[in-house]
């Protein structure tokens, strides 16, 4: 089995400050808490980019918000808006979610423009963007559209969910989204994963980043496995899944 380490879960963990109760105070806990454990990104809402820029700034931990968040129906010049001024305050990448009706319509080249505008706009200020998808209210049929379309505006990441939706990442959405997406395109699992051995999955299957709101658990369990030289990346099968899913 192979190893990893524990540098290489905090390399994975997009820390999750999106919930829209969180106070200032337990934003600025958030930032500290990423700096404890050097993890590779906090992902802020859009109200609190500046405080975590002013946090973080010296480290090597990036700051990112959402745009279009939760449901991807935000005008397209307000996501471009959005993102530009993201960029502005300090964000080097940008979570856009896509517009999950137009989708559902089938409206596939509004939502192709719609993404595009914003890749064109965060990749000329020199900043990457991951696509949510939402997958809880998609087929696969209209999951693999998507990754085409991903490919073809040259977003950066592919991403399961905002976390706010009935359901999050699934072990089949990460294996069907990595195998529809070139190698260059990462792919981010969000929601649902809250144990160590779901992050593992995650890099098992291909993903490289995952949104994390349990990050000193899985951390300080990460630290322990990897000084026992336990931490290694399970076999997937047909019958793997997230406690999640189960």
């Amino acid at each position: 089995m192979e190893k990893v380490t524990s540098r290489d879960i905090a390399m994975m963990i997009d820390l999750s400050l999106l919930n829209p109760t969180f106070t200032t105070q337990e934003v600025i806990d958030g930032c500290n808490l990423a700096k404890e454990f050097n993890v590779v990104s906090v992902c802020v809402r859009p109200c609190d980019v500046e405080l975590a820029k002013s946090i973080l700034d010296g480290t090597d931990t990036l700051v990112t918000t959402v745009i279009g968040f939760p449901h991807g129906d935000h005008l397209t010049e307000t996501k471009v808006y959005e993102t530009l001024k993201a960029i502005e305050q300090g964000c080097v990448e940008v979570d856009v979610v896509q517009n999950i009706g137009w989708t559902l319509s089938g409206q596939y080249d509004l939502v192709e423009a719609d993404l595009k505008a914003v890749v064109d706009a965060a990749h000329a200020k020199g900043a990457k963007v991951k696509v949510i998808f939402e997958n809880a209210y998609l087929n696969d049929e209209q999951k693999i559209k998507l990754c085409e379309i991903c490919t073809r505006v040259g977003a950066d990441f592919t991403k399961t969910a905002t976390g706010y939706a009935p359901s999050g990442a699934t072990v089949h959405d990460l294996k069907l989204m990595r195998a529809n997406t070139p190698e260059r395109m990462q792919v981010k699992a969000a929601g649902g994963v809250r144990t160590l051995d779901a992050a593992l999955i995650v890099k098992a299957v291909g993903g490289s980043r995952f949104g994390c709101t349990r990050t000193r658990t899985i951390m300080e369990e990460a630290i322990k496995r990897e000084k026992e030289g336990t931490l290694v990346l399970p076999e997937i099968t047909e019958d793997t899944k997230f406690e999640t899913e189960k």
